[in-house]
């Protein structure tokens, strides 16, 4: 935030009003007087740098929701929606950018709103919804980390381990004496197409014998989610305000799934271990007994104030390169939020090593440096003679950061990164032979008597 101005006065506004107080009451306690407080919050003025170290050393948030707060998600989300080809002939500047979010935060929300309701891909039937997008923008409006859940899990978690060090058998003890539940394995041809089921009639949470060990806790602690947990996710779910019942239900499932994660790696006992390893996901795996997706996904949740982990992203890709699963947290990261993907990204190289970590550095046009991980992945309850599914489940961290990182020994993270962009049609990078479609707003140059190294030849700006 250091590098540009930050216009946030609908964020000021809105902290002011949760601690109750009046414009002068705060600007007594920012030590600023309230005719300026009262330019800030109406965009006026930017916000200083000293000015944003007062509310952070004043009111318990976090600095960086500044921003992840701006309307539409902020400039950088701006531009990566105006992007799309429907505005290319538009030719919307930087500045010009910058003084629509000055001047018409509000406008720019609800035109944020209205492209993610019709989608990049042009208009959708009236009524029609996007629920796997509309349930992403919740999580990601809390940077994927719930408080109340991880505080409850992690004294949940606290509990089961003082009972038993097994936490699976901790976990079906307390179904079973607690709520009057019992866990049942069952054969695969009892449940051929089913992973889990809870049977009310019999008292049962039947588990298919396909899952692995680390699978079998995560069903028990999901079920123990969708009882112990029940107020806090209808709260959460009430909150979202959605319309749609089927992003309604994806939610809560995303929030059970998170509170069953949080059981298995407990927020404070996670993290140490997080720096005490060098965030060496596999030792982590053992430590916690968790598969690797799930280890993958718990590191970009740790934004606890005061007691934050390193901001990851996580892409989960198929072989077509289509995601099942994009978070990016507190990394706000292009490589998540994009929809289209470079085949220069060596994620895309973990199909051809399964089982294996493969890491890269990149960089992006805008100069920004990734250090990326990838490793394949495979769904649970595949049988002999079954449709074979696999994925490459992705993890990213700002390059400054990832000196951090037990995988990142060895590597010069100030030295020579592989240039990638966006997918074709959002990278202006010219003269690259893995080219396959010109950048969207670009106009083609042709030259009959060259032939470059790229299939397209295009102009600037």
């Amino acid at each position: 935030m250091a590098d540009r101005k930050l216009f946030a006065g609908h964020a000021i506004r809105r902290l002011r009003r949760q601690a109750g107080l009046t414009q002068a009451a705060m600007a007594e306690v920012l030590t600023i007087s309230p005719s300026y407080l009262n330019l800030v919050e109406k965009n006026q003025r930017p916000l200083s740098g000293s000015l944003i170290v007062k509310l952070a050393e004043s009111f318990d948030f976090d600095p960086r929701a500044l921003a992840a707060g701006e309307p539409g998600g902020g400039e950088a989300a701006l531009r990566r929606r105006l992007a799309d080809p429907m505005f290319a002939d538009l030719e919307i500047d930087r500045n010009e950018l910058e003084e629509w979010l000055a001047a018409a935060p509000g406008g720019a929300e609800a035109f944020a709103r209205a492209f993610d309701r019709i989608g990049a891909g042009g208009p959708v039937a009236p009524g029609a919804l996007d629920s796997v997008g509309e349930v992403r923008r919740e999580i990601e409006r809390w940077r994927g980390y719930f408080s109340d859940l991880d505080t409850i899990a992690e004294k949940l978690a606290d509990e089961l381990r003082l009972g038993a060090g097994d936490l699976y058998g901790a976990i079906a003890e307390r179904l079973r004496v607690k709520h009057q539940l019992t866990i049942r394995v069952l054969p695969v041809d009892v449940m051929p197409d089913l992973l889990r089921r809870t049977d009310l009639h019999a008292r049962q949470v039947q588990v298919s014998e396909m899952l692995d060990p680390a699978s079998r806790t995560f069903a028990v602690a999901y079920q123990l989610a969708e009882i112990e947990a029940r107020s806090e996710i209808d709260g959460l779910v009430k909150g979202a305000g959605f319309t749609d019942r089927a992003a309604e239900r994806l939610y809560r499932r995303h929030l059970a799934s998170y509170f069953a994660a949080a059981v298995m790696m407990p927020y404070a006992r996670f993290l140490r271990a997080c720096e005490a390893t060098g965030y060496d996901i596999e030792l982590l795996q053992r430590r916690f007994g968790a598969g690797f997706e799930q280890v993958a996904h718990r590191l970009t949740t740790l934004q606890r104030v005061g007691a934050r982990g390193l901001s990851f992203f996580l892409v989960r890709l198929d072989r077509a390169g289509q995601a099942s699963k994009r978070f990016s947290g507190a990394s706000a990261s292009p490589l998540a939020e994009a929809d289209g993907r470079c085949p220069l990204w060596q994620i895309h190289a973990a199909f051809d090593r399964p089982g294996k970590l493969v890491a890269q550095l990149v960089e992006l046009e805008d100069g920004a440096r990734w250090f990326t991980i990838g490793r394949t992945v495979a769904p649970q309850g595949r049988r002999f003679g079954a449709v074979t599914a696999e994925f490459v489940v992705g993890l990213g961290v700002a390059a400054e950061h990832g000196g951090a990182l037990a995988m990142a020994r060895g590597v010069d993270l100030k030295g020579e990164a592989m240039p990638i962009g966006l997918g074709c049609r959002a990278c202006g990078r010219g003269h690259c032979p893995q080219r396959s479609l010109p950048p969207a707003g670009r106009a083609l140059v042709f030259n009959e008597r060259e032939r470059g190294v790229s299939a397209f030849t295009f102009g600037g700006d």
